[in-house]
C-alpha cells in the first residue's frame, strides 16, 4: 500500500456490499446507451476501469420511464433492448470482479422535449432554463406511478446482475424538484410544506427498498446545497437526510448545486475539495450511515485528506476516471496519474446535449472496445511485458516533431505500442499551448497532463529532446525514420493594425509568459485565448484590463458549462469588454477605435496584446514530403480552424493508429 493513502485504500462498505477501497466512481452520462452493439462499448468502458483498480462504479442515469429521459441518447428501462445491453454490461463487469451500480434517473423539468416524445413533467408547471420549456404538472396518481417506476427499475437492476442501485435525487432533477419550494408549488400530499415536499424522495427510497429486499445496496444521491436563492434551506436538507436513512437508504452520496445554479460547482475555477463541508454537514445529521463526498476531488491524495479530516466515509470521483481509467492502480503504486483538468469540454458539455462523451486528455474514452486500444494488464506492470508492447512486425522508428498536446499523445501511444519513438521539441520544455494554459487561474492541472505524458514517455523508453528545432537541414535525419508525426503547433496571427510595430504591442505567447504588462492592459481578440489572457492579467487587483472584439460575444466557442462561470469571474474582477469594434489604431499610450454603437473611443494602454487567432506552424511539412517518409500532420500544424485541445489530443492518437495500420499493411516507407 502506498504511503499516505492508507485511509483511501482501506476497504469500505455500503450495506452488506464490501468495497475494495473508499473511492466510488460517480455516475456519468456517456451518450452510448443506444449504440447498436449489444452493450459492447459500455462493457469495455467499465472493464477498462475495473482493470485500473476501480471499486464500485455507478452507471450514467437509466431513465425509469420515457418521460424521465433528459436527452434522446438516454437509455430507458422500459426498453427491452436497453435492458439486454445492461445485462451484458453487468455480467461482464461482474465476471471480471468489478462492482457496478445502476443509477435510476428521472430528469423531470430538465428533460429536453422531442418531436413525438412525451412532454416533460414536474411537480409544478415551473419553466426550466435548461430545457427551455414549461413542464406539465403531474397529477397525484401519476406521481404514485413514477414512484412505482423507480421501484420496478431497481428490481430490473437486481435481476440484471448489478451490485447496487443509486437513486438520482440531486443536481435539480425530478426528486430535487419535489423537495424545492422553487419548483414544487403543490398543496396536496406531495407538497405544501417541507414535510410533504420530502415525501416523494422518501417514498422512492422506501419503494426501491421494498422492491429489492433488505440485502441489496441502495444509495441515494441527494443535494446538500442547491445554491439557489429561496431554495431548500439547510434545516430541511438535514431533516431530509435523516428521512432518507429511515426510508431505507444504505448510503447518501452528496451532490452540490443544480444545473441552473448561479454558482460554479464542477468547473476548474472551483478549488479542489471546496464542497466537502456540505457533505460533512449531511454526515453529522445521519451518524453511522455512510456518506460520500463529491465534486472537484480529482486525486487520491485529496480524497485521503477528506477522509482524514472529516467523518466522511467514502469519496465519489467521476471525471477523474475518464481522464485515467487506472487512477487507483497508478496512485497505489506511486505512478503519475493523468489528472482530470475539469475542462468539461468533451464530457459534461457533450452530455448536456446528448452527444457521445470522451475526454480531452484521454481520447481513448469511448474507444475502449476498439481492438487497437491497449487493454493490457494493470498499468504498474513493466511495459516490456504489456500486451501489445512488441508490434507483430517488429518495432519501427518514429520521429515526433513537436511536444504539445498532439505530439505528446502521438508519441505516448506509439511508444505504448512498442515502437522506438524520438520527440523533438524546439522550445526548452514540452507542453506547447498547454504551457500557456496552466498559468491561467484554475488551470494549474494542465501542467499535470504534460508531466504525466512525459513521465510515461520516459517509462516506455522514448527519447525527448527539448531545445531541438527540426529544420530543412534535418531532411536526412527524418528520412532515417519509418514515420514522422508533424505536430509543430501554431503561430500567433498578426492583424493589419496601425501602430502594430510600437514596442508595447505584444503577441499573446509572450504576454502569457511575462507578468510585466503594466497597469493598463488591452487585449485585442474575442476567443478563448483572449479570455484566458484577460483572466490571467486581471489577477493583479490594481490592473485595468479591457478586451476589444469585433464580434458581439466573448468566447463564443467556449463550452456551455464553463463560459458563463469564467465570464462572471471576469466581470467580478472588473474586466471591461467592448464588442463590435472597428477602425482600430494603436497609439503610444492608448488604443483608438470605433465601438459597436458607432462612438469613437480611446482606451488607455500600457500594453496591447494581440490575441486574434492562430496560423499553422507548418513550414516543416514540405521538408517531410521531400524526405519521402510516411507522415501525418496533426493539431494546429494541420489546420487551425476549430482547433482546440480536444481535437489536438484526438489527432495525436489517430496518427499513432494510422502508423500502426500502415505497419500492418506494409505501407510504411510510402509517403502518407
Amino acid at each position: 500500500m502506498t504511503a499516505g493513502l492508507d485511509r483511501v485504500l482501506r476497504p469500505g462498505r455500503i450495506g452488506r456490499l464490501v468495497l475494495p477501497h473508499r473511492i466510488v466512481m460517480g455516475a456519468m452520462h456517456l451518450g452510448w446507451d443506444h449504440r447498436d452493439d449489444g452493450g459492447r462499448a459500455l462493457a469495455a468502458f467499465y472493464l477498462a476501469r475495473v482493470r485500473g483498480g476501480a471499486g464500485l462504479m455507478v452507471t450514467g442515469g437509466a431513465a425509469v420511464n420515457p418521460a424521465g429521459a433528459d436527452v434522446p441518447s438516454c437509455g430507458v428501462l422500459d426498453d427491452t433492448a436497453f435492458r439486454a445491453r445492461l445485462r451484458r454490461v453487468a455480467g461482464e463487469v461482474g465476471a471480471a470482479g468489478g462492482l457496478l451500480a445502476l443509477q435510476l434517473f428521472h430528469a423531470g423539468r430538465y428533460a429536453q422535449p422531442t418531436p413525438g416524445g412525451p412532454h416533460p413533467v414536474a411537480p409544478s408547471a415551473v419553466p426550466s432554463p435548461i430545457s427551455r420549456c414549461t413542464p406539465d404538472a403531474l397529477p397525484a396518481d401519476a406521481v404514485t406511478r413514477i414512484v412505482e417506476d423507480f421501484a420496478r427499475g431497481a428490481a430490473h437492476a437486481r435481476d440484471l446482475g448489478f451490485s447496487a442501485v443509486e437513486i438520482m435525487g440531486s443536481e435539480g432533477y425530478l426528486i430535487d424538484q419535489f423537495l424545492s419550494p422553487l419548483t414544487n408549488r403543490r398543496d396536496d400530499e406531495w407538497g405544501g410544506d417541507p414535510q410533504r415536499r420530502m415525501r416523494f424522495g422518501t417514498a422512492v427510497v422506501a419503494a426501491v427498498r421494498a422492491a429489492v429486499g433488505p440485502d441489496f445496496p441502495v444509495v441515494m444521491r441527494m443535494t446538500g446545497d442547491d445554491l439557489l436563492p429561496g431554495g431548500t434551506d439547510p434545516d430541511t436538507v438535514t431533516a431530509y437526510a435523516r428521512a432518507l436513512a429511515a426510508a431505507g437508504a444504505d448510503a447518501l452520496n452528496v451532490g452540490v448545486g443544480w444545473h441552473e445554479s448561479p454558482v460554479p460547482t464542477v468547473q476548474a475555477l472551483v478549488p479542489p475539495g471546496h464542497w466537502v463541508p456540505v457533505a460533512a454537514a449531511v454526515k453529522a445529521a445521519v451518524g453511522p450511515l455512510p456518506v460520500l463526498a463529491s465534486n472537484r476531488i480529482n486525486r487520491l491524495a485529496q480524497a485521503e485528506a477528506v477522509l482524514a479530516g472529516t467523518p466522511l466515509d467514502l469519496v465519489s470521483m467521476a471525471r477523474p476516471f475518464l481522464a485515467d481509467p487506472a487512477l487507483v492502480e497508478r496512485s497505489r503504486h506511486g505512478r503519475p496519474v493523468n489528472v482530470c483538468v475539469a475542462c468539461n469540454q468533451a464530457c459534461i458539455d457533450r452530455s448536456l446535449v446528448g452527444a457521445a462523451v470522451s475526454c480531452m486528455v484521454n481520447p481513448l474514452v469511448g474507444r475502449e472496445a476498439d481492438p487497437a486500444t491497449p487493454a493490457g494488464p494493470a498499468p504498474h506492470v513493466d511495459p516490456a511485458v504489456r500486451a501489445g508492447s512488441t508490434p507483430v512486425d517488429g518495432p519501427r522508428t518514429v520521429a515526433v516533431v513537436g511536444a504539445g498536446p498532439a505530439g505528446l499523445r502521438a508519441a505516448h501511444d506509439l511508444a505504448l505500442a512498442g515502437h522506438r519513438v524520438t520527440v523533438y521539441e524546439a522550445d526548452g520544455e514540452p507542453g506547447g499551448q498547454f504551457r500557456l494554459a496552466y498559468r491561467v487561474p484554475g488551470k494549474a492541472d494542465y501542467a499535470e497532463t504534460i508531466r504525466f505524458l512525459t513521465a510515461e514517455l520516459t517509462r516506455l523508453g522514448a527519447q525527448l529532446h527539448t531545445g531541438r528545432r527540426i529544420t530543412d537541414a534535418d531532411e536526412d535525419l527524418l528520412r532515417r525514420h519509418d514515420g514522422v508525426i508533424v505536430a509543430t503547433g501554431v503561430l500567433p496571427r498578426r492583424i493589419d493594425l496601425p501602430g502594430d510595430g510600437l514596442p508595447h504591442v505584444r503577441d499573446y505567447g509572450s504576454a502569457f509568459a511575462d507578468d510585466a504588462l503594466g497597469q493598463r492592459v488591452v487585449v485585442i481578440g474575442g476567443g478563448g485565448i483572449a479570455v484566458d489572457l484577460a483572466h490571467l492579467a486581471s489577477q493583479r487587483p490594481d490592473r485595468q484590463v479591457t478586451v476589444l472584439l469585433r464580434g458581439e460575444r466573448l468566447g463564443p466557442r467556449m463550452g456551455r458549462s464553463t463560459r458563463w462561470a469564467v465570464l462572471a469571474e471576469l466581470r467580478r474582477r472588473g474586466v471591461q469588454v467592448v464588442p463590435g469594434v472597428r477602425d482600430l489604431r494603436v497609439d503610444p499610450d492608448a488604443v483608438r477605435l470605433v465601438d459597436g454603437t458607432g462612438a469613437v473611443r480611446s482606451v488607455p494602454a500600457d500594453t496591447v496584446v494581440v490575441a486574434a487567432g492562430q496560423l499553422p506552424a507548418d513550414a516543416l511539412v514540405r521538408t517531410v514530403r521531400r524526405a519521402g517518409v510516411w507522415h501525418r500532420v496533426v493539431g494546429g500544424a494541420r489546420d487551425t480552424g476549430g482547433l482546440d485541445a480536444v481535437r489536438a489530443f484526438a489527432e495525436g492518437h489517430d496518427a499513432a493508429l494510422a502508423f500502426q495500420r500502415a505497419v500492418r499493411t506494409q505501407r510504411v516507407g510510402e509517403p502518407a
